[in-house]
């Protein structure tokens, strides 16, 4: 036995360490395919469904390898653990000794210049955000990583960590009087001299468009790079090869010059009202796209006047403070520091508003508080494959869902990964005697109006038959919202709504709360994992197309018409279906779970490329018919609580 499969065997590391694990043979060969891809310096393309077992899978090659190795993953979340939880189980196992990092993009770290600023400051704070500062004040003191993360007082998610956070707009560097006590700088060190460094996609594509603007490394070198959750890695890397600006950011700007010109600079009335202009001026060009949540092409900027008149009395606003901050700029390192930003900010705001030509696509989105203006590359397989070959070193891209029926050329073509091997094992669960798939006859076409009221029709049997325990995940919040309504009244367990309370603490109520129904999107298709009975049913209410309405979508599959491609089969259709099968990956964590998906969709068996959907998602049993439903959860045994 080598000394990587008496790792994963019955009498090593890991079986000593875990209570309960057994060998699992697509593990075991997963962690040999990825040892070799190393060992042969070959780009490898793994997926493996879901049980796999696939962070072990990578992480003992890799540690095994004595190589400098990056591992990227989908989230902050997933970075923590895989960090936290998973390392230390393996340093517990192996004898052979290395040293790891956790490096996360600046904003998650504390910043002590922008608190101490924020404590001073002449401007008054609600006493909420004011109790809260005080908490980041007491914790500051005591934390030795400043990763806030770690500080459970203040949710991440409070925009008062503005206050106590810097970013690539705002971080004074090497000029801040803070520096020699920087958190950011201080992981970024550890990260240079760690063996394993886990980063995030954010992370690793920030890198990757500051290399290729020439301006240095975020990420040290590496010999190999693996990335998790990979099939996330397209959308993440299109954004950064991009411009995007924000009308917070403008009113970031604002405020930090107002803080800057209180501090050094109050012999300069005209900043101040530049400061103030830009921040009334952002509110309005936000207020000016109406309430309306939303993604649009630019001409929906150009053809409306009350739109195109905000945003030029915006460039104007934004051009005056610029000048205003130059003059002041000598008075202090902050006013330098906002001067910079502003000069940045009125350069890309230049760039975004001008005509871009063919090769990149201008949009926008609103969100509740602020607008987001965007230029996006049309396609970015051949940057991110000048960057493989920049690199250097061996790529190991994986997650469950890679493939569309088992082959990855989407995947493979949406990052121009060429001359990679692949390789797929399939989830060891039992899927056939573990699950059942549902799809009812005589559901309506997904074009009719009153799709979502008719489903519910299907859907409330099969959620009496599963006594709640379930996920009914939506295409569109549009959908989601109707449905939590026309619920409400039909059936007598809780239901828990996307958006009434942040992901997470949803999530902890779901798994606490017994026979919860939670009505999600987007955000919870993947990346949640709730094993055991609380989750025995999962429900998806269409295919999950993306909207033919959305700017970048459009533009990419008018790009692809034009070269004679097919973007339906090429593009939208995979991404359907990887986005199907996370969604279904939500049923079944473990070897001891059971459930029902149901799916609502006619397409499913009405139209041809419906088989491609079926050949995609695990071998279920299926069937059409609710009393098979009834039948399955009918199989269960009864808790005393049920029996009542």
């Amino acid at each position: 036995m080598t000394e990587l499969e008496l790792f994963f065997s019955s009498e090593g590391g890991l079986a000593k360490t875990i209570q309960g694990f057994r060998p699992r043979e697509p593990q075991i060969e997963m962690a040999r395919a990825i040892a070799a891809a190393i060992q042969s310096h070959r780009h490898l393309i793994a997926e493996a469904g879901t049980g796999t077992g696939k962070t072990f899978a990578y992480l003992a090659p890799a540690i095994f390898s004595g190589q400098k190795v990056i591992i990227s993953t989908g989230t902050k979340n997933l970075q923590d653990q895989l960090f936290n939880k998973d390392l230390p189980v393996i340093r517990k196992t192996i004898k052979t000794p290395f040293q790891a990092a956790l490096l996360k993009g600046r904003s998650n770290y504390l910043c002590s210049y922008r608190l101490e600023n924020s404590l001073n400051s002449a401007f008054g704070f609600s006493k909420e955000d004011a109790d809260a500062l005080t908490k980041i004040k007491s914790w500051s003191k005591r934390t030795k990583t400043g990763d806030i993360a770690e500080m459970s007082d203040v949710a991440e998610a409070n925009p008062v960590w503005y206050q106590a956070t810097s970013s690539v707009d705002n971080c004074l560097g090497q000029d801040c009087p803070k520096f020699s006590d920087c958190f950011l700088f201080k992981a970024r060190k550890e990260a240079q001299e760690a063996e394993i460094l886990v980063v995030n996609h954010h992370l690793l594509c920030a890198d990757w468009s500051i290399r290729d603007g020439g301006f240095g490394e975020l990420l040290p070198k590496a010999e190999v790079i693996i990335v998790d959750e990979a099939h996330q890695l397209a959308d993440t890397a299109s954004n950064f090869l991009g411009i995007s600006i924000s009308s917070k950011q403008l009113h970031d700007l604002a405020a930090d010059a107002l803080i800057e010109y209180f501090k050094d600079a109050t012999d300069m009335p005209a900043l101040r009202a530049a400061c103030e202009e830009l921040e009334h001026g952002a509110k309005d060009l936000r207020l000016a796209f109406g309430i309306e949540l939303k993604r649009g092409e630019w001409r929906d900027i150009d053809s409306n006047p009350k739109i195109a008149g905000a945003l030029a009395d915006v460039r104007a606003q934004l051009q005056r403070l610029a000048a205003e901050l130059e003059l002041a700029s000598v008075k202090s390192k902050g006013l330098e520091s906002c001067f910079k930003r502003a000069e940045e900010l009125v350069q890309q705001l230049n760039v975004i508003s001008e005509e871009s030509g063919g090769k990149w696509i201008r949009w926008f989105e609103t969100h509740r508080k602020t607008v987001t203006l965007s230029r996006t590359p049309l396609d970015i397989a051949a940057e991110f494959h000048s960057f493989m070959q920049l690199s250097k070193a061996v790529w190991i891209f994986t997650s469950a869902t890679l493939s569309v029926a088992q082959r990855f050329d989407h995947f493979a073509n949406s990052l121009g990964v060429a001359n990679a091997d692949n390789a797929r094992w399939d989830s060891p669960f039992d899927y056939a005697s573990q699950s059942l798939f549902y799809h009812p006859k005589g559901l309506p076409k997904p074009d009719n109006p009153d799709f979502t009221a008719m489903i519910i029709d299907f859907v409330v049997p099969v959620l009496q038959a599963s006594r709640g325990r379930a996920f009914f995940l939506f295409t569109s919040h549009r959908a989601l919202k109707e449905a939590a309504e026309l619920l409400a009244d039909k059936i007598p367990y809780p239901l828990l709504i996307q958006g009434s309370r942040p992901k997470g603490a949803l999530l902890d109520q779901f798994t606490k709360t017994d026979h919860a129904v939670l009505l999600g999107t987007a955000s919870f298709w993947e990346g949640v994992d709730v094993r055991g009975e609380a989750l025995s049913c999962v429900i998806i209410d269409k295919l999950p197309f993306a909207s033919p309405g959305d700017p970048v979508l459009k533009a990419r599959m008018e790009a692809m018409r034009k070269s004679g491609r097919n973007p339906f089969f090429e593009y939208q259709l995979p991404a359907a279906v990887i986005a199907l099968r996370q969604g279904i990956g939500r049923l079944i964590r473990d070897v001891t779970d059971r459930g029902v998906l149901m799916v609502c969709d006619p397409r499913l068996l009405k139209r041809s490329y419906g088989q491609i959907f079926l050949d995609s998602v695990p071998a279920m049993k299926r069937t059409r018919d609710i009393a098979e439903v009834q039948a399955f959860f009918a199989q269960e045994k009864p808790k005393p609580k049920d029996r009542a």
